[in-house]
C-alpha cells in the first residue's frame, strides 16, 4: 500500500502537472510566436483599440469603422457601453494566427474573434476596406451580445447556453452585411434545389448545415417581416427562456411555423429563378468531382497554358487543404504536394483567398505557403513533386494570387504591408521586387496580359470607388494596369455590382470575369475591342469559392480551355469548357440591374429596415478622421476567471475541524502574452491546504514559465483487530512541495524543444487514530515515527529530495479525430537526470505513426521507458509498471486492479507472483497496433452519420516487456508458467477490440475485451478506460 501511494505521488510530479498552461504538454502542436509585436494602443469614445506599428493608417480607419458601427448596432439594440470595449487589430491573417488573446490554434476561415473572458475583439485586417468592415461588424455585434450575456446589472440570469451557435452567428451576418448578399442567396438556391432546407430545429442540432449562412437567412427573415428590432429582441429575450419560447413572445409564432413559412418563402422566392438556368452537371464539363478526386471539396483550380493539367486545391486527404495536380480531361489524381506534415519548410498552404499559377513553359507551380509567421512564395517542381524555390518578399508578410508573366521572367501578386493591399512584381532572376500601386486602395487577383504589357486586377478604385474620408465602399470593379507606364483604366461592364477573378483570353482581346449583377455569381466575357460583354455561364446556383472574393476561374493561356468551381450539392466542384464553348451571348447595358436573386427572402420585405437604412448611410455615427493620440502597451495581470469556488467546514466529530474545497484564479494581460494562475484546494484538516502557483510568458518564440506548488495527496485504510475489538484508521500523507521553471522553442508548428528544471521534496506524515470498543470506549490518536527513527514496526518514511531536468525534442504531425488520431505520426525524446535522494537518469522514445486509409486507420506505436544509472529494482522512483490504467504504459488485460490471488504463481522464492512481478521493472518497452474503424460520427468521417456519440472501433494488439537492470529480456512467447521457478523477463501480449466513445466532447472513454496470453487462468476480460485513443 505505501509503495503504491509513494509511486503514485512521484507519478504525478514526474508527469510534469504543473499550473503553467501548456508547459508540461507531451505531445501537441504548437502555436508559434514568430513575430515579437510591439503593441500601442488609442483609445476613441467606445474602444481601446491595439495595433502595431506598421499598421497604424489602417487601424486608424479601422477605429473611425468600429465607432460606426458602435451607433448602428447601440440603436438596434438599445444598449449603451459602459467601458470602453479592447478591439486588438493585426495586419494580416499571418500575424492573427499567432495572436496569444486566443489560446488554441487559429485557422485561415477564422476572420476575426470575439472572446467573453475580457470581451476582446481580435482580427487581422483583409487588405480591402470594405472586407474589414464587414468582419468588424460582424464581430461587435458579438461585443454586444456578450455584453448583454455578461451583464451583472440585470437580475435575471442570462444563459448563453440556451441559444443555438446559427442564432448568434446568424444575427451578427444578417446586422452586419444586411439582406442584399448574393453568396448566400447562392448556399440557399442550392438547398433550395436538393429540397434540403433545414428546419430551426435541425440546424441547431445537424452538423451539416452552415450556421453563418443558414442563420443569416433566418435572421434577414425575421426581420424582413417582423422589423429589425426583433432580430435584437429575439436574442434578448432567448438568453433568459430559450429560444422558442422567445419566438412566441416576441413574435407571437413557434419555430415549427417560422421554420415551415421561411422554407417556403426561400422556395417560392428562388426556385422561379432557376428555371432556364444551367444545373451544376450541365455547367460543362465535370473534372474535379468527389467520384474523380476522391474529395469532397475541389477549389481554386489552376488550368496550365497547354490545358492539360489543371492545379487545384482539396481536402482528399481529409484533415487538411493540400495541392493536387490532375490530368484536365480525366479529372485524375497525377501529383499530390508533400503537405506540410513531411514537409518541414512550410505550416500550410494559403487557399481560402489565393489560387496558383503555371510557368509558361507548364513545368513549375508558383503558390503561396504560411512560413515562420509570413507568406511565402513557393516553386514547385511537379514532375518531381518536390518545392525547387522559396522566396520571401522583405515587408510584404501577407500576399496572394501570384501570377506568372508570359515570358517567365516575373511573378506579380497581391500583396499586404499594414493592412493594406497592393500590386507587386517579382522578378524571378534577382529576386528584386517592385511596387506597381502604392494606396489604402485594394488592388486583387492580378492576371497577365499575354503579350506581357499589361495587368488586370480587382480593385475598388475609380469612380464611385472607395470614399476613404467617408468610409464608403465602392464594388470591387475590374481595371488593367500598364506595367512600364504604370497607368491605370477602369472597366466598369456592370456599375454598382462586384467583378471578380479576371482572365485574359489567349489572344489578349477579351476579359473573362465573375460578377454578381443579376444576383447570380456566373462567368461573362468582356471585349477590349467592341466594350461589348458577353454571358458565358447562366448557373442555378454559381460559380465560385469558399468565399465572395476566392478565386473560382482559370484560362489556359494557350490552349483557351476554361476551368471553373462551382457551388453545388453542398460543396465544390471543378468544371471545364473548351475554347468554342466561352464566347457566350451579349449582355444588353442597363443601367439598374434586377437584383431579386441576391436578396434574402421574404420577397416583399416590411421596410427597408434599421439594418438597410444604416447600410446606406455611411456618415451617421462616423468620427472626423483623427490622428488619435497613442500611448505604448504597458503588460497588466488582470483577473480573467474565478474558478467555481467550494468550501465546507465541519467541526467536532471523530476528527475534529475539517475544510474541504478550492478555487483556481486566473490572470493575463490584454494581449495574453504573460498569464498567472493561482490553486489552492483542501481536503481535509488545516495540514491538508494546499495550492500551485504558475507564470508563463507567451510574448516571444520561446514561451518560458515557472511554478511554486504545496500539493499534500491524502489517503487512508483502516484495519481491524476482531479479538480486541480495535479499529485502526491510517491515514498517510504525502506533501509535494516543488519548483519548477522551464521553456518551450518550437521549431514549426509541428517541432519543438523542451527543456525544464526544477526541485522536488517529498514529506510524509502518517497518522493512526485507534479506537477500543472493549467494554468502555476510547479513541487514540497515535503519531507514527519516522523511519530513521524507528528500528521496526509501522514507520513514516523519511523525506526524498530531487533536483530534476527534462530535455525532450517533440513532433507531432497526427490528425486527432472525435475519439484518436488518424493520421500522421508523432514522436517524443526524452532524457531527464534525477540528483538527490537517489541519482538516475530516465530516457524516453516514443514514436507512433497513423496511416489513413478512408475510412480505416493503420496505428503503430513503440516506446521504451527506462531509468538509468545508480537504479534499485525495488526503488519506489525508479519502478516502472506495465498495468496502470489510463496512463501511457498501460497494456490492456494487464490492469493492477483485474488481477485475482488464485491466478497468482509463486516465484522460487514463494514471495511474489510472477504475473504481476513480471508487470514490473525500471525499464520498460512496449508496442502497440491498432486498425482503426470511425462507425459513428460526421458525414465526412463516419461510416454512419451520427455526429451525437461519436464512436470508433478498433482491432487491437498490445505487447510489453519489463526488466530491470542486470536482468536479460528473453524475447519469446511464453504463455505457461511453472511454480517455484525463477521470473523470466519475457513479453506480455494481449489482443482484443475496444471501443471508444467521446462524450459529449468532455472526454473519450475506451471500453475493451482484451485476452491476455500471459494470464491463462484469467481469460478474456472487459475493462474501461478515461483516455483518448494513442
Amino acid at each position: 500500500m505505501r509503495r503504491s501511494l509513494i509511486a503514485f505521488a512521484a507519478l504525478m510530479v514526474f508527469s510534469g502537472i504543473a499550473a503553467i498552461p501548456g508547459h508540461a504538454q507531451y505531445f501537441g502542436r504548437n502555436k508559434v510566436q514568430y513575430d515579437s509585436f510591439d503593441f500601442k494602443s488609442i483609445e476613441t469614445e467606445h474602444f481601446e483599440v491595439y495595433f502595431y506599428d506598421e499598421e497604424r493608417l489602417a487601424s486608424q480607419d479601422a477605429s473611425r469603422m468600429a465607432e460606426r458601427w458602435y451607433r448602428r448596432h447601440s440603436r438596434t439594440y438599445l444598449r449603451e457601453f459602459k467601458k470602453r470595449k479592447p478591439l486588438i487589430l493585426y495586419a494580416n491573417d499571418a500575424d492573427f494566427q499567432q495572436t496569444n488573446v486566443i489560446g488554441g490554434m487559429i485557422g485561415q476561415g477564422t476572420g476575426g474573434v470575439t472572446e467573453s473572458l475580457k470581451e476582446r475583439v481580435v482580427m487581422p485586417m483583409t487588405g480591402l476596406y470594405a472586407e474589414t468592415d464587414h468582419v468588424l461588424g460582424h464581430e461587435l455585434v458579438h461585443s454586444f451580445q456578450y455584453d448583454i450575456a455578461l451583464s451583472r446589472d440585470d437580475t435575471t440570469r442570462f444563459g448563453l447556453s440556451l441559444l443555438p451557435l446559427w442564432l448568434i452567428e446568424g444575427t451578427a451576418e444578417y446586422l452586419s452585411v444586411g439582406r442584399d448578399d448574393p453568396h448566400t442567396a447562392m448556399w440557399l438556391r442550392d438547398a433550395a434545389l436538393r429540397d434540403d432546407l433545414p428546419t430551426m430545429d435541425q440546424l441547431s442540432k445537424d452538423y451539416r448545415y452552415f450556421p453563418y449562412r443558414y442563420g443569416q437567412a433566418y435572421m434577414a427573415y425575421v426581420g424582413g417581416k417582423y422589423g429589425d428590432a426583433a432580430v435584437a429582441n429575439i436574442y434578448k429575450m432567448g438568453g433568459r427562456v430559450g429560444l422558442d419560447s422567445a419566438l412566441v413572445y416576441t413574435l407571437g409564432i413557434t419555430a415549427d411555423s417560422l421554420s415551415k413559412e421561411w422554407i417556403t418563402s426561400i422556395k417560392d422566392s428562388y426556385l422561379p429563378l432557376t428555371e432556364g438556368r444551367a444545373p451544376a452537371d450541365s455547367a460543362g464539363r465535370a473534372v474535379l468531382t468527389k467520384e474523380t478526386t476522391g474529395g469532397d471539396l475541389s477549389i481554386a483550380p489552376s488550368v496550365s497554358p497547354d490545358g492539360k493539367w489543371v492545379a487545384f486545391l482539396s481536402e482528399r486527404d481529409l484533415f487538411r487543404i493540400n495541392l493536387f495536380i490532375a490530368d484536365a480531361e480525366t479529372g485524375r489524381v497525377v501529383k499530390k504536394l508533400k503537405g506540410a506534415n513531411s514537409n518541414p519548410h512550410f505550416d500550410a498552404i494559403r487557399f481560402i483567398s489565393s489560387a496558383g499559377s503555371w510557368s509558361p513553359d507548364g513545368r513549375k507551380f508558383a503558390f503561396v505557403t504560411f512560413v515562420q509567421g509570413d507568406n511565402e512564395l513557393s516553386i514547385l517542381d511537379w514532375n518531381s513533386g518536390e518545392i525547387e524555390r522559396r522566396i520571401s518578399v522583405a515587408g510584404v508578410t501577407a500576399f496572394s494570387n501570384p501570377a506568372w508573366s508570359p515570358d517567365g521572367n516575373y511573378i506579380a501578386f497581391s500583396g499586404m504591408d499594414g493592412g493594406i493591399s497592393d500590386l507587386y512584381l517579382l522578378d524571378m532572376k534577382t529576386s528584386n521586387v517592385r511596387q506597381l500601386t502604392n494606396d489604402r486602395f485594394g488592388d486583387l487577383m492580378p492576371a497577365w496580359s499575354p503579350d506581357g504589357r499589361t495587368l488586370a486586377f480587382v480593385t475598388d478604385r475609380g469612380p464611385d470607388g472607395t470614399d476613404f474620408q467617408s468610409l464608403e465602399y465602392g464594388a470591387v470593379r475590374l481595371a488593367t494596369i500598364d506595367i512600364e507606364s504604370q497607368a491605370i483604366e477602369i472597366i466598369r461592364p456592370f456599375p454598382g455590382a462586384k467583378h471578380m477573378n479576371p482572365q485574359f483570353s489567349p489572344d489578349g482581346l477579351s476579359l473573362y470575369f465573375i460578377s454578381d449583377h443579376d444576383g447570380f455569381k456566373d462567368i461573362y466575357r468582356y471585349s477590349l475591342d467592341d466594350r461589348l460583354t458577353y454571358q458565358v455561364t447562366r448557373l442555378q446556383t454559381g460559380a465560385s469559392g469558399i468565399t465572395a472574393m476566392s478565386p473560382a476561374m482559370s484560362v489556359a493561356q494557350q490552349s483557351g480551355r476554361m476551368m471553373f468551381s462551382v457551388f453545388s450539392d453542398n460543396t465544390y466542384a471543378v468544371f471545364s469548357l473548351d475554347p468554342d464553348e466561352t464566347i457566350g451571348t451579349v449582355v444588353e447595358p442597363v443601367e439598374d440591374h434586377d437584383r431579386t436573386a441576391a436578396l434574402l427572402p421574404p420577397a416583399q420585405a416590411k421596410d427597408v429596415g434599421l439594418v438597410g437604412n444604416y447600410l446606406s448611410d455611411p456618415l451617421t455615427g462616423l468620427p472626423n478622421p483623427s490622428d488619435f493620440p497613442a500611448k505604448e502597451y504597458g503588460a497588466r495581470l488582470r483577473l480573467d476567471y474565478v474558478a467555481p469556488p467550494t468550501v465546507g467546514v465541519s467541526t467536532g466529530g471523530y476528527y475534529g475541524t475539517q475544510v474541504a474545497g478550492g478555487v483556481g484564479l486566473y490572470f493575463s494581460d490584454m494581449l495574453g502574452d504573460h498569464n498567472l494562475g493561482v490553486v489552492v484546494q483542501a481536503n481535509g484538516t488545516f495540514k491538508d491546504i494546499g495550492g500551485q502557483v504558475g507564470y508563463l510568458n507567451r510574448k516571444r518564440r520561446i514561451n518560458y514559465g515557472a511554478s511554486i506548488g504545496h500539493i499534500p495527496l491524502l489517503y487512508g485504510f483502516q484495519s481491524i483487530d476482531p479479538a480486541t475489538l480495535t479499529i485502526d484508521q491510517i491515514r498517510q500523507r504525502i506533501f509535494i512541495d516543488n519548483v519548477d521553471i522551464g521553456g518551450s522553442y518550437p521549431f514549426s508548428t509541428t517541432r519543438r524543444a523542451d527543456l525544464s528544471v526544477g526541485f522536488v521534496r517529498y514529506g510524509f506524515d502518517y497518522e493512526i487514530d485507534r479506537f477500543v470498543l472493549n467494554g468502555v470506549y476510547t479513541r487514540e490518536r497515535i503519531s507514527v515515527p519516522k523511519c530513521s527513527d524507528s528500528s521496526s514496526g509501522f514507520c513514516s518514511p523519511d523525506a526524498v529530495y530531487f533536483v530534476q531536468s527534462t530535455l525532450a525534442y517533440v513532433g507531432d504531425f497526427s490528425n486527432f479525430a472525435f475519439t484518436s488520431p488518424v493520421q500522421g505520426g508523432r514522436y517524443r525524446v526524452q532524457v531527464s537526470p534525477f540528483v538527490g535522494s537517489e541519482t538516475f537518469v530516465r530516457l524516453v522514445a516514443d514514436y507512433r505513426r497513423y496511416f489513413f486509409a478512408k475510412p480505416v486507420t493503420f496505428a503503430f506505436r513503440g516506446m521504451h521507458l527506462g531509468n538509468y544509472g545508480e537504479v534499485d529494482a525495488g526503488s519506489l522512483f525508479t519502478e516502472e509498471y506495465l498495468g496502470y490504467a489510463n496512463t501511457l504504459t498501460h497494456i490492456r488485460g494487464y490492469s493492477f486492479s483485474s488481477f485475482e490471488p488464485n491466478e497468482c504463481t509463486p516465484d522460487e522464492s514463494g514471495t511474489r507472483c510472477v504475473e504481476v512481478e513480471r508487470l514490473r521493472g525500471t525499464r520498460l518497452a512496449l508496442a502497440s497496433a491498432e486498425i482503426r474503424l470511425p462507425l459513428l460520427g460526421s458525414e465526412a468521417f463516419g461510416l454512419l452519420n451520427f455526429p451525437y456519440l461519436p464512436t470508433e472501433i478498433s482491432l487491437f494488439a498490445d505487447a510489453g516487456l519489463a526488466w530491470s537492470a542486470g536482468e536479460t529480456p528473453k524475447l519469446k512467447f511464453v504463455d505457461e508458467i511453472v511454480p517455484g521457478q525463477p521470473i523470466e523477463r519475457v513479453p506480455v501480449i494481449s489482443a482484443g477490440v475496444s471501443s471508444r466513445f467521446n462524450l459529449f466532447g468532455y472526454m473519450v472513454l475506451e471500453i475493451f475485451y482484451a485476452y491476455p496470453f500471459q494470464r491463462p487462468v484469467k481469460g478474456g476480460y472487459v475493462g474501461f478506460q478515461l483516455i483518448p485513443g494513442w
